[in-house]
């Protein structure tokens, strides 16, 4: 199939495409990397009246360090963030999971909000952004806010931007001293969504896991120092709160299972990892 007929616009500020989108609103779509817009564009999932083109808008490629959090705008892609030297550093949790975000071909385009907004609930950079307790820069002609990542993702493939914002940057956390971090993901083949996600944090406090690809958005739970059965009834308790359906991909047990089993391995791996 072919889009539907939209006009096209390339803004050359970030106000003039405050201007638009407040103007336009829901009638507009934002065009990054279009990874996700383009084919839902060509399947006529989506139908603009108007493409606002903001990849080469100044200023929104940049990657830095900004207090305690690594500050990406909407402009950087993500395989300019898998090149980035000082990610796994700063960020080791990001680093293990960027690999796994489709291929080497569509890295190369996609944007890391680009992802943030599609707000697949089998994708990994929101799940991480969740599990890190990050949080979304929102900008429009109105006023400048941000939100937690648990607040913005509100269900699947929907966010809590209004019409009129634009997803202006994104905060990953700096890992936190003696932090140990994993990442681990099953699919049908690697590049493809996920069936189940896992991403663990253990601190001196306790350990947080983030599961993806089995709610409608990224979910957390604390497990503290939980080890051996304790830890296997608190992971079982959490693959039956996720509430698992039945897809063409995979049975609602079997996601529980890969909860249990591969939750249980992310967190030890994360254990292992604290310095």
């Amino acid at each position: 199939m072919k889009p539907a007929p939209f006009d096209y616009l390339r803004p050359d500020s970030l106000s003039d495409v405050h201007a638009v989108l407040a103007r336009e609103g829901g009638d507009a779509r934002i065009l990054a990397g279009g990874q996700s817009l383009v084919p839902m564009l060509s399947m006529r999932l989506t139908r603009p009246k108007l493409v606002v083109d903001i990849m080469r808008l100044p200023g929104t490629a940049d990657i830095r360090i900004d207090g305690s959090d690594i500050r990406i705008g909407c402009g950087v892609r993500q395989a300019q963030l898998m090149a980035w030297s000082d990610l796994k550093k700063h960020q080791p949790l990001l680093a293990a999971a960027l690999p796994w975000v489709g291929h080497a071909q569509t890295r190369s385009r996609g944007t890391v909000c680009g992802s943030i907004a599609q707000a697949d609930p089998s994708a990994e950079l929101p799940l991480v952004l969740v599990g890190l307790g990050g949080s979304v820069e929102l900008s429009s002609k109105r006023n400048r806010r941000a939100l937690a990542a648990s607040e913005f993702f509100t269900g699947a493939m929907s966010t809590a931007r209004a019409d009129d914002e634009l997803i202006e940057a994104v905060r990953f956390p700096i890992r936190k001293g003696g932090a140990g971090t994993a990442f681990r993901e099953f699919g049908r083949r690697h590049g493809d969504f996920a069936i189940v996600a896992c991403a663990a944090i253990a601190e001196e406090k306790g350990t947080r896991l983030a599961i993806g690809g089995v709610a409608d958005r990224p979910s957390v739970r604390e497990f503290g120092a939980l080890e051996g059965s304790g830890l296997e009834e608190a992971l079982d308790v959490f693959a039956w709160d996720l509430e698992a359906r039945d897809d063409l991909h995979a049975t609602a047990r079997y996601r529980r299972e890969l909860v249990r089993r591969i939750g249980r391995e992310t967190i030890e791996e994360a254990r292992r990892c604290r310095v």
